[in-house]
Parts: C-alpha cells; sequence; structure tokens
C-alpha cells in the first residue's frame, strides 16, 4: 500500500489550549520534523499517490515523452515558483497533513480522492478540505461520525485571518458543501476501481442524515511556519456564528520553517516515483 503514516510521529499536542475571541478552545499542535531521510521517503510516497496512483503513472505519461520524475513536475504537482503554485503547494500540504491527523491520530476512515483528477495543477480542488468518517459497525447507528476540516495555511508569509478564514468555510460545509461533496467522493471512487465497493458503501452511510441519523463534527485548522504565527491568529478568531456550536473542533499547527520542508516533500515525491 502507498500510505504511511511515520511522518505523524513528529505531530505532537503541546497541552496548550488558546481560546477564540468568542471563547472557543483552540489545541495547539507543533510538527516537530527531523531531517530523517527514511521517513521523508516513505511520506514523499504517500504524498504523490494523493495526485497519482503509482501503477497509473507509467500509463498517464505514455505519449508525453516524459520521465516518471517529470510528469509529475510539470504536469501534476503545483509549480515550484509561478504563482499561485507556491500557494497552492503549501494548500495541499496542509490540506493532507490535517487528513493524516484526522485518520491516524483520531480514528476516522479518509478517502483519498481529492487530488486525482486535477485538471489545473495551480488551482485548490474545490468542496470540503478534509471529510471523515466513523463507524463501530457497519449497520449504521446514531452514534456514528462524520467529520469535516476546513483547513488554511500560512507557511511563506504572515498571516492573522488562517483560523478565522477556516471557520467561515466551515459554516458553508455544514449547511451547503456536504452533499456535493461527498457525491464527488463517491464518483471519484466508483470511477478508480471496482476494489472501491467498501469505501463507496461507507460514504452512502453518511449520504441522507434524515433517513439514517448520525453526529456531525466541524472542524478548523490553521497551519503555520513559527515566523508566520502570532496568537493572534487565534485570539482575533470568532466561531460565535458556526451552525455547529456544539460539535465544533478547532486546531492549529505551527512547525518550523514548513514551506522549505513543502518543497522537498515534492522534490522526493517525483525524484523517487
Amino acid at each position: 500500500m502507498p500510505w504511511s503514516s511515520q511522518h505523524l510521529s513528529w505531530l505532537k499536542d503541546t497541552g496548550r489550549v488558546l481560546h477564540t475571541a468568542d471563547g472557543k478552545d483552540v489545541s495547539i499542535f507543533e510538527f516537530a520534523h527531523s531531517p530523517d531521510p527514511r521517513i521523508l521517503s516513505k511520506w514523499a510516497k504517500h504524498f504523490r499517490n494523493h495526485y497519482c496512483f503509482d501503477n497509473k503513472i507509467d500509463d498517464l505519461r505514455r505519449g508525453t515523452g516524459l520521465s516518471r520524475c517529470d510528469y509529475l513536475t510539470n504536469l501534476k504537482f503545483p509549480h515550484v515558483r509561478e504563482r499561485p503554485g507556491p500557494s497552492v503547494r503549501a494548500g495541499d500540504f496542509g490540506e493532507i497533513l490535517v487528513a493524516d491527523f484526522v485518520q491516524y491520530m483520531l480514528n476516522y476512515t479518509v478517502p483519498r480522492t481529492r487530488y486525482l483528477d486535477k485538471i489545473r495543477r495551480n488551482q485548490s480542488p474545490e468542496g470540503i478540505d478534509v471529510i471523515g468518517f466513523l463507524q463501530a459497525d457497519p449497520k449504521p447507528s446514531p452514534q456514528d461520525e462524520l467529520i469535516t476540516f476546513e483547513v488554511k495555511c500560512a507557511l511563506a508569509s504572515a498571516s492573522t485571518t488562517t483560523l478565522q478564514r477556516a471557520v467561515n468555510d466551515s459554516c458553508k460545509d455544514f449547511n451547503l458543501r456536504k452533499a456535493e461533496s461527498l457525491n464527488a467522493i463517491k464518483q471519484r471512487l466508483m470511477m478508480q476501481s471496482e476494489e472501491n465497493a467498501g469505501m463507496i458503501a461507507v460514504v452512502e452511510r453518511f449520504q441522507n442524515k434524515t433517513d439514517r441519523p448520525y453526529n456531525e463534527i466541524s472542524g478548523a485548522a490553521a497551519v503555520h511556519s513559527e515566523h508566520t504565527y502570532s496568537d493572534e491568529v487565534v485570539t482575533s478568531a470568532d466561531a460565535g456564528s458556526h451552525p455547529n456550536q456544539e460539535n465544533l473542533f478547532l486546531v492549529l499547527i505551527r512547525g518550523n520553517e514548513l514551506m522549505a520542508l513543502v518543497h522537498e516533500l515534492y522534490r522526493t515525491a517525483a525524484n523517487e516515483a
């Protein structure tokens, strides 16, 4: 399997909790990455397969005259310098990191389909950033959970609005985007392989909340490099108008020089394809 969670050994709960302007708790995590080539290689493979499954690269590059590395660099991955490529890289990185957090640390099932059918590599996909499912039993139960996360990143330049923008988009997820995003996941799974039948059944379980009730958790995450962060990111945010007040999960992830790490991750993902 292409997936790996070893890089999450670097993601630590600091135990620190800050509060938004309206008093909501925000958990602070540190992404204390280190230069470990073994973990980076496994992570790069995991990361690459979000854009293009390894067993499909040769078929997809056929006719282009490009090597695997050049195909990924020139046609699949956001551009390293040409705007808005770097900001799209940062956004995709943050979304995938939060998806890993939701799957491997919170133990939800998270479909990995969001980036596979990108038409414009320098454009972020539409729809909910991260969706996860939690079921104790295949038979639907009102105790089942669906979690959604919106993710905003500031890895190169300082910003104090990341968490607020994530909260604002999370409001839209709860009322407007959920049905379309679930349908998009299901469509992609159906187009990929008949082996996805199990995951398709999981998605279908959450497509009709009226007839098959479940709990819904709304998440908003901000991802920052150390030099782009200040506590104002949290303290200036206001989630008081969110429609899912009782089930709101706010997270902030900080790490050192994350933009440099992002570029190294994409470089390794292409070179080791």
